[in-house]
């Protein structure tokens, strides 16, 4: 086991939701962080696009360090970003494809790593590179039938899967497999909202008792 999966583990050991936030500007990012984190999910996603994204992504993840929560820096594509993440406070990275370079620079900095994945000849390089935490993007366009048929030949690859979710589908995911699913402009809306927090309080009750009793 590498560092990056004992630290998502961890991370995501009572998580089967995480939020991203792209492009927000820095006061939206803290507000939906904080509904975030309200609502029981501990892992937030600021990507990293601009230097605005960068301001919103320090005020999170100072934010986050009061809550003991964790902030990871999203849309990573080159070692710079590595290296912005990392000082603006990022507790991992998340990368949209699957790229050496960046997994190495992430490792060379001693930051946890979500390379983004979407076909098998992508999962087998991210499995060879030693990381058993993908992402999987986008994950409305793969299906779950993606990820049934995924956990034959990786059976210990645990799945981040973003792009497109949302209360409506998140439990298909989830059942399909995937170990995290992302969601964001659901947190801004009310019913969503409800709805989340429900599937996060029933998936959380069936972890604790699997049998049911």
């Amino acid at each position: 086991m590498t560092g990056t999966d004992s630290w998502f583990d961890v991370a995501f050991a009572d998580a089967p939701l995480m939020a991203i936030l792209r492009g927000t500007g820095e006061e939206r990012a803290v507000r939906l962080a904080e509904t975030a984190w309200d609502l029981g999910i501990d892992s937030v996603e600021v990507t990293l696009q601009s230097s605005d994204d960068e301001r919103a992504l320090r005020e999170v993840a100072r934010r986050a360090s009061a809550r003991g929560k964790s902030v990871g820096a999203g849309t990573i594509l080159t070692r710079d970003q590595v290296e912005v993440a990392v000082d603006a406070g990022a507790a991992f990275v998340v990368s949209p494809g699957f790229d050496p370079v960046i997994i190495d620079a992430a490792r060379t900095r001693g930051i946890p790593i979500l390379p983004g994945v979407a076909t098998p000849s992508e999962v087998q390089q991210a499995y060879a590179n030693g990381l058993r935490w993908m992402k999987a993007f986008p994950a409305e366009w793969l299906g779950t039938g993606w990820f049934r048929h995924l956990r034959g030949p990786f059976p210990d690859v645990r799945f981040v899967a973003t792009g497109g979710l949302d209360a409506g589908n998140v439990s298909a995911f989830l059942d399909a497999g995937v170990r995290v699913a992302a969601v964001g402009s659901a947190l801004e809306d009310a019913t969503q909202l409800h709805l989340l927090a429900d599937i996060l309080r029933r998936r959380r009750e069936s972890a604790r008792d699997p049998a049911g009793k």
